[in-house]
């Protein structure tokens, strides 16, 4: 466990650091959301047929994957993807705290509206951040404890949200919020701004929360979210940036992803990573970066 200006992250039992090569990231440009969707669940079949026994991944929440989600919920319905279905082990990657866990806010009401009561029925397991409980540490513990003994990630579903002065977040891995590389978790003081953001992408994504729920939400004191740690020892990333219409600043944030060369020097790196967390991605040796054309105007 680490406290960093009242960032509380929880460390890996060994905190091996890692060698930070920079893999770079290369684009794949795609016409529409429905084309990156498809594209993400084909990504979630290679794995499938790639392996044997269960697959764990993490849903990633907000506009990025509302296509995939429309078409697992789709198959869900049939009998079609059934044998797939039966072996996801599914987790959610980030959330708002304290809030009750049915607010029309949570990721996790948002994953059940678009993806449906038969998902859920089919699946192995689904494991949510718990954010009405009196320990939030004690929680995100549990919540670790079992993604480690399923074995860690094979997919990771991941998106790129903007910061100030350009910078960007993955899951909710904020600016100068001391992440390294052997951090797996954080609990993570909230700011107006997130809460902002975080209701406007709901909001643009089709919710229609309840003044009640909206209320609750921006009363949160913590965002709980994966670490550095679980975006790098997930066997294989899957980023989605669809949203650039009613995100614009994500045009010169990713950008400035693409383009920021990661430090040789180990003590530079680590500052160019606190400053703009997105560049972790840029670590992870298997990445699939699927965006829209309006993403990269300025790439």
């Amino acid at each position: 466990m680490n406290q960093n200006n009242n960032n509380l992250w929880l460390s890996e039992k060994d905190k091996l650091d890692v060698e930070l090569i920079d893999q770079g990231i290369t684009p794949i440009e795609l016409a529409s959301e429905a084309a990156v969707g498809q594209a993400m669940l084909d990504e979630l079949y290679s794995t499938a047929a790639s392996k044997s026994g269960d697959i764990n991944i993490a849903l990633l929440g907000g506009r990025g994957a509302q296509e995939l989600h429309r078409l697992l919920g789709e198959l869900s319905k049939s009998t079609q993807a059934d044998a797939l279905l039966s072996r996801l082990n599914v987790f959610t990657q980030d959330a708002l705290a304290p809030m009750k866990m049915n607010n029309g806010l949570s990721f996790v009401r948002d994953f059940e509206r678009i993806l449906g009561d038969e998902f859920f029925k089919k699946i192995k397991s689904f494991t949510p951040m718990q954010t009405d409980v009196e320990d939030l540490k004690s929680g995100l513990i549990n919540y670790l404890n079992k993604l480690d003994t399923l074995g860690g990630l094979d997919i990771f579903f991941i998106g790129h949200g903007p910061e100030e002065n350009q910078a960007s977040h993955l899951a909710y891995i904020k600016p100068c919020s001391g992440a390294q590389s052997y951090h797996m978790a954080g609990i993570i003081p909230i700011s107006t701004s997130i809460l902002d953001h975080h209701i406007s992408k709901f909001k643009a994504g089709g919710s229609l929360p309840s003044k009640e729920d909206e209320s609750e939400c921006r009363a949160a004191q913590y965002i709980l979210t994966l670490g550095p740690a679980a975006i790098l020892k997930a066997k294989k990333i899957v980023q989605s940036v669809v949203d650039a219409d009613t995100a614009p600043a994500k045009v010169q944030t990713y950008a400035k992803v693409l383009n920021t060369q990661l430090s040789l020097n180990k003590d530079e790196a680590y500052h160019q990573l606190n400053n703009n967390p997105g560049l972790w991605i840029r670590l992870h040796p298997n990445v699939k970066s699927f965006v829209l054309p309006n993403v990269l105007v300025d790439a």
